[in-house]
């Protein structure tokens, strides 16, 4: 056990807080994170071994573990042990997972999706009002999408982005295109809101969502929801490329492609298609 607890200590305190602290970090939030890691290694800590890890005073600890308790990233529990993590925490832990997830399971959806439409397929999750983009396929095409895993992009002018809004509620919606705004890229981006949520009302109908030479001139994206066990949108996946591959015709063909391969994913992962695919009160009345 001491050589465990000594192990930890490793982990969470000494390597990570001189990292963190030439990095500029807050004093309190290092020895919070630290005492969240300690807690986890074990099934029920005393107050006087949690200090004892993390080579902190006892009076320290208790400060910095009431205020983690009363957030609900700990818990106390006398009968076993002591402080055990608590439910908050288990809900940061399950996105990371769920996140994990999707984009492991998803990458051959991605292939499989690459190789039967010729283009890059792509795969983003919202985070803080923007589309990140977590997961890509490259196609085998000279003139081809690239976008780099970690990379943002705008919600309202993207297939990704707008095939996650369309499966949200209007007013969910309303908040977020507040918060971040509606940019103007090109001449054909999306910029009145009216507008856009009447789209998103077409996309919520059909099961895809399209982005027209709104984000880059001549480059076109089709996109699709994909949802978790309650039915809740998740992420999205798409296939991009040119307007000279991606016609009109051809948006005919890779709308209802990317829709059968968000599904497919979507049941990979363990999830369902919601039976009301959305909730706006007006622009998407046909999703009822």
């Amino acid at each position: 056990m001491a050589g465990r607890a000594k192990h930890v200590t490793l982990a969470f305190g000494d390597e990570e807080s001189t990292r963190l602290s030439r990095s500029g970090s807050v004093q309190a939030l290092d020895r919070g994170l630290i005492l969240l890691g300690i807690i986890a290694e074990a099934d029920g800590l005393s107050l006087t071994s949690i200090a004892q890890r993390a080579g902190i005073a006892a009076s320290t600890a208790h400060r910095i573990l009431t205020t983690l308790k009363a957030a609900g990233f700990v818990q106390c529990d006398e009968a076993r042990g002591g402080y055990l993590i608590g439910v908050k925490a288990f809900k940061v832990g399950s996105a990371f997972l769920r996140n994990r997830k999707l984009v492991d399971v998803g990458r051959s959806t991605l292939r499989e999706l690459m190789l039967a439409s010729g283009e890059t397929a792509n795969m983003g999750i919202e985070n803080d009002g923007y589309v990140v983009f977590v997961a890509q396929v490259e196609s085998h095409q000279s003139i081809r999408a690239f976008h780099r895993p970690g990379a943002r992009g705008p919600m309202h002018a993207s297939s990704l982005g707008k095939a996650i809004l369309s499966s949200l509620p209007e007013k969910a919606v309303t908040r977020l295109l507040h918060h971040i705004g509606m940019k103007r890229f090109t001449d054909h981006t999306i910029i009145d809101p009216q507008t856009l949520l009447s789209e998103l009302g077409t996309a919520c109908s059909r099961g895809w969502a399209i982005d027209d030479e709104e984000r880059a001139e001549g480059m076109r994206c089709v996109g699709a929801p994909v949802f978790n066990e309650y039915g809740e949108v998740v992420g999205a996946i798409s296939v991009s490329g040119p307007t000279v591959r991606i016609t009109d015709e051809r948006l005919g063909e890779l709308g209802p492609m990317v829709k059968r391969a968000a599904s497919d994913l979507t049941e990979r992962i363990g999830g369902v298609a919601p039976k009301q695919a959305s909730r706006y009160s007006s622009a998407l009345r046909q999703c009822r």
